[in-house]
């Protein structure tokens, strides 16, 4: 259904669903009740709320201290930013612009979407607010650390086409990343090819056989594509996502394209076939490569504060698909480089 109170701000309103249990039902006679005992830690913020008739109902009839409970009812509103929300100084650059797609440059440590503490910083919100887009809807997710190209949708009649495109895997994404280069750092990898949570890995140069961890990070040293395959599951409640036992549901490409031997770092291509969450950081990471700045690999620093000289050094490069709606092929490329000091040749994955 569509909510009865606009876009403001760049914020979606919020939605709540009216319990239908017979104890709710028998306990709150009103919605006004419901709302202050459902949020106690808010109530006198609901309060102001109710009063300036900021609550409404789902056929957006403000609420009072008098509207009748319904069960399954729907109640509206727009919910205050966290006081504490940090400021992100970096904005995304627009680098395409039509009826139906605006594409972004996302920068470092600015969050796709609202979630959690991230809320007014955020691409979406400053977005619809900056551009009067109220309707602009992300197509697919970067994490808040990853930089790049990042597709989002203009009209809601066009946003199902476009996020189907991501959701069947039918956009060709390109990511660079620098990461220690092979044997320069402590490796997550055994003798036995197991990986960083202690199991048998699917690790596949191509589509050949699995091979040895030693061969395949001899494969990766000598600039050659190797395909990672594994299970990754992202488990509520815990930061990182983690490989487990089981049949493989990622899959990602890895190239090292440029080496800085002085540094011992490398600048890596990375071709994700899946788009789990963390896939590419623990991939890396399970090759005993991890991502330069990354705060969960190879050690958990899940509570730091973000340190906007040392970004994730994560980019994603370009998305390439063909346009659900007028069938013609479509590009997008980052303008942003990870080649942080000037020392590796190049700065860019080749095309």
């Amino acid at each position: 259904m569509l909510p009865p109170l606009p876009v403001r701000d760049g914020l979606n309103p919020t939605r709540l669903v009216l319990p239908h249990d017979e104890a709710t039902v028998a306990r709150c006679p009103t919605a006004y009740s419901w709302l202050l005992e459902r949020f106690p830690g808010d109530a006198t913020r609901l309060r102001e709320k109710v009063a300036a008739g900021e609550v409404v109902t789902g056929r957006g009839t403000p609420i009072t201290p008098e509207t009748p409970y319904e069960p399954r009812g729907f109640l509206f509103l727009y919910r205050d930013p966290p006081s504490d929300e940090p400021e992100i100084p970096f904005e995304p650059e627009i680098l395409h612009r039509d009826d139906d797609l605006l594409v972004v440059d996302k920068p470092h440590f600015l969050a796709t979407m609202p979630r959690g503490r991230w809320i007014r910083n955020t691409v979406l919100v400053r977005l619809r607010a900056a551009l009067d887009l109220p309707e602009l809807s992300p197509a697919h997710r970067l994490d808040r650390p990853t930089a790049g190209v990042l597709v989002l949708t203009v009209r809601r009649e066009v946003r199902g086409a476009y996020q189907t495109l991501f959701q069947e895997r039918r956009v060709r994404k390109v990511y660079e990343a620098v990461a220690p280069l092979p044997g320069h750092a402590s490796t997550s990898v055994d003798d036995d090819g197991r990986g960083a949570a202690g199991h048998e890995r699917a690790v596949t140069p191509g589509h050949g056989s699995p091979w040895s961890a030693t061969d395949l990070i001899g494969r990766l040293a000598d600039g050659r594509a190797v395909t990672v395959r594994s299970r990754i599951v992202k488990r509520r409640g815990t930061a990182p996502a983690q490989e487990v036992p089981g049949e493989p549901n990622a899959e990602s490409r890895i190239t090292l394209v440029a080496r800085d031997e002085a540094r011992g770092l490398g600048l890596y291509r990375l071709e994700p076939h899946t788009g789990k969450t963390h896939q590419l950081r623990l991939h890396l990471a399970s090759l005993g490569v991890p991502i330069l700045h990354d705060p969960f690999w190879p050690v958990l620093r899940e509570d730091v504060p973000d340190d906007f000289a040392r970004p994730l050094q994560l980019l994603a490069r370009s998305v390439e698909f063909r346009d659900p709606l007028s069938g013609a092929p479509r590009r997008f490329g980052s303008r942003r480089s990870l080649d942080i000091d000037g020392s590796l040749p190049g700065g860019r994955v080749g095309r």
